[in-house]
């Protein structure tokens, strides 16, 4: 994947100890989170306040921010990975039944279809990028970002033996839409990688 100086310049590498890492603007901060069912990598222009993003009163980022996230299928992951396959994955909807079928958590928590305002583009059948409109529920609040006055663009992958998923969602200021499409193509790229 090639990037012009210019973005370069304006973009850096942040890396979980365990998990993915992701391209976001210069100078931000990040923050991991890692478990059985997969791992979470938070990045933002303010410091993340970590006892905040544990508790359960906290509803999210609420202004800019990137998370990148790859949920196990073969642990309690698939119930995330279920959700993703249910919404925009027709050619994996044999797992999200099984997954249904265990009976875990109800079925009405594993709706099937795209939300109606989300902006779809297969890459294949495996890989969907997406734009949740702002104010809107999509695939973009699918994460721990909040819907709010910017939209949320992002990828979702199904990858691996597990049927593992790995799903950007990238809220960034105006001034840096134009990033979106390099750090969308290292998580794609990554994945692709990852997979040989």
């Amino acid at each position: 994947m090639e990037i012009s100086t210019t973005a370069a310049q304006r973009l850096a590498w942040y890396k979980a100890l365990y998990g993915p890492g992701v391209l976001a603007p210069r100078g931000w901060h990040c923050f991991s989170t890692y478990g059985s069912d997969g791992s979470n990598l938070f990045v933002s222009p303010d410091p993340i306040d970590t006892k905040a993003l544990f508790s359960p009163d906290w509803k999210g980022f609420s202004g800019q921010a990137i998370q990148i996230s790859v949920s196990s299928g073969g642990t309690s992951g698939r119930f995330e990975v279920a959700k993703v396959i249910a919404r925009v994955f027709p050619a994996y909807k044999e797992f999200a039944q099984n997954v249904i079928a265990e009976g875990i958590e109800p079925a009405s928590d594993f709706p099937f279809g795209p939300y109606a305002s989300d902006k779809l583009t297969y890459r294949a059948k495996n890989i969907v990028e997406f734009e949740t409109p702002a104010n809107t529920k999509g695939m973009g609040t699918d994460s721990r970002l909040q819907a709010d006055a910017s939209p949320i663009d992002g990828v979702a992958i199904i990858t691996g033996q597990d049927t593992d998923l790995i799903q950007l969602s990238a809220r960034v200021p105006a001034k840096d839409r134009d990033l979106i499409l390099f750090i969308v193509q290292q998580v794609e790229s990554d994945a692709a990688a990852g997979a040989q």
